[in-house]
């Protein structure tokens, strides 16, 4: 006998999960506003009402997609990995990673869809901006505020310093990728990129009455 009922909780992860990758897939093919729940939804081989029930709409299933992605590297500079290394370590360790994802060519057409649409649709950019550059501005303040503590960074405010840290990482190279004028950066390019900003802004925010 067949049985029916609530699919398994092992079998709802897998849906889910299929449903986020078909539609980064569809966003990054169509853009937002010319992408269609219906195709998502047949794509991804699931109900509207899954993804109402899921996400209430486009805006909130694209919200979770950012999420995702955002999930990926906002943990990196946890404070498991801060106590196991020094704090530029840590720094330089979130940077390469922070850096590696959002110069990825799908991350990038990301972005540019969400600056494409913003005026049109000024929930999905709120959606993007809480999900993606405020969690790791939140995250980073956090870290400063702690490292303050121990005395390592000057006492200046915390998110006064994540700012100008995740700026110093976005620099003019990063908005010429954006704009399509510069190549996706390797690995070892990457290396280079961080200890060069990491270098310089530590030099500028170092406590130096530190012992």
């Amino acid at each position: 006998m067949i049985k029916c009922g609530r699919p398994r909780k092992g079998e709802e992860c897998l849906s889910r999960d299929r449903l986020l990758d078909t539609a980064f897939s569809l966003f990054l093919e169509n853009g937002y506003g010319n992408l269609s729940l219906e195709t998502i939804a047949r794509d991804a081989r699931v109900s509207m009402r899954t993804i109402y029930s899921q996400f209430g709409g486009k805006a909130g299933l694209f919200g979770a997609v950012i999420k995702r992605c955002s999930d990926q590297f906002v943990t990196s500079l946890s404070e498991e990995n801060v106590l196991e290394d020094s704090p530029e370590g840590a720094l330089i360790s979130f940077a390469k990673q922070f850096l590696y994802r959002i110069t990825r060519p799908e991350v990038v057409r990301m972005r540019t869809i969400l600056i494409g649409e913003s005026l049109r649709f000024p929930d999905l950019a709120t959606q993007f901006y809480e999900q993606g550059p405020q969690r790791t501005l939140d995250h980073l303040t956090q870290f400063f505020a702690r490292q303050q503590q121990t005395g390592y960074f000057a006492a200046v405010d915390p998110h006064f310093l994540a700012d100008h840290f995740l700026s110093a990482l976005r620099n003019g190279r990063f908005q010429k990728l954006q704009l399509g004028l510069e190549s996706t950066p390797d690995e070892a390019e990457i290396d280079v990129w961080v200890r060069q900003s990491v270098g310089l802004f530590l030099r500028g925010c170092l406590n130096n009455v530190r012992g």
